[in-house]
């Protein structure tokens, strides 16, 4: 069954590995912190314990590089029984500086994409993380200009979909949201019967991964990059002045 679009009038994007690159760091950060825990434990061991300890942690630290950070600083001293150097706490906290001071790399054909879209439709952007990060990327990434509203979201649930939907004065029935985690930039949006579409970044946190009911499969579509919007809305914005 394809999905119609023609009613759509706003267009929400995710930030993180929707726009631009976000989960690799992530990865090349656990990397690093297995590396200094490898005198007390292996890494398969210190990343479950890490993932155990930011999941622990999301209620007090939220999404994020923060978050991230406090949660590695906790676990080293539990692994190491609080015996773990002042060096390494340092080192720890300087992987989270380096992380906060990478580049903006944008995805393919992120420019694009909004500069077109934004000639027919309202651009927004709804994302989660620590907000002082997530202004600082959009900042430096040189897209402000395309969106009408930026907001960054403790969580991305039925609920906060639907408080900024009401907030705007903006109906699901025209809102699409665009993003690369089915549990978060999905599914919510096509249980409040917005649109979604799904456009897989090549590694998602382990938190973020759900297996989608097969009725749900029907109800969104998934593509390969973000260029691909461009056919399938052009598409529908043709049927529709052809009404």
């Amino acid at each position: 069954m394809e999905i119609d679009y023609t009613n759509i009038k706003v267009i929400g994007f995710d930030a993180d590995d929707t726009l631009w690159v976000n989960e690799t760091y992530f990865r090349d950060a656990e990397l690093e912190f297995s590396k200094l825990m490898a005198a007390y434990e292996t890494a398969n061991k210190v990343d479950q314990e890490l993932f155990k300890r930011q999941i622990e942690n999301l209620p007090f630290y939220g999404y994020g590089i923060k978050g991230f950070i406090l949660s590695m600083v906790e676990i080293a001293l539990e692994l190491s029984n609080n015996s773990v150097s002042n060096e390494t706490i340092g080192a720890i906290l300087n992987i989270g500086k380096d992380m906060l001071n990478k580049p903006v790399e944008l995805l393919d054909g992120v420019n694009e994409v909004l500069h077109t879209l934004s000639q027919d439709y309202r651009l927004i952007v709804v994302t989660k993380g620590d907000l002082l990060d997530q202004e600082r990327k959009l900042k430096k990434s040189g897209l402000l200009d395309y969106f009408h509203h930026i907001e960054v979201v403790s969580d991305k649930q039925e609920a906060n979909y639907s408080k900024l939907l009401n907030h705007l004065e903006i109906k699901p029935s025209e809102f699409l949201m665009i993003g690369n985690s089915l549990k978060s930039d999905i599914l919510p949006l096509i249980n409040i019967k917005a649109r979604a579409i799904h456009v897989p970044f090549h590694t998602t946190w382990i938190h973020e991964q759900v297996v989608p009911n097969k009725p749900d499969n029907k109800k969104f579509e998934t593509i390969n990059s973000l260029v691909d919007l461009l056919p399938m809305l052009n598409k529908n914005r043709n049927d529709k002045h052809k009404r």
